[in-house]
């Protein structure tokens, strides 16, 4: 699986997964548990570029300005 599409269904699903969460360190725990859950394969390094990308992609989109990590 392309690590874009992995990035895409995270931030795509991060209102149902992540709900409540409002802590960046919290979302960031958040999508590592997403990743084991769904993607264990992914090698280590692939992993780290996931999260980095997904949080930049939720930070971007205003994700943490959210009551409790989203309406």
């Amino acid at each position: 699986m392309e690590l874009q599409a992995v990035i895409s269904r995270i931030c795509d699903e991060a209102d149902d997964f992540l709900a409540g969460v409002t802590k960046r360190d919290e979302a960031r725990a958040g999508i590592a548990e997403f990743l084991t859950m769904h993607h264990g394969h992914l090698a280590p390094a692939d992993r780290k570029a996931v999260i980095e990308q997904a949080m930049r992609v939720l930070e971007r989109e205003g994700f943490f300005e959210r009551t409790a990590g989203g309406d």
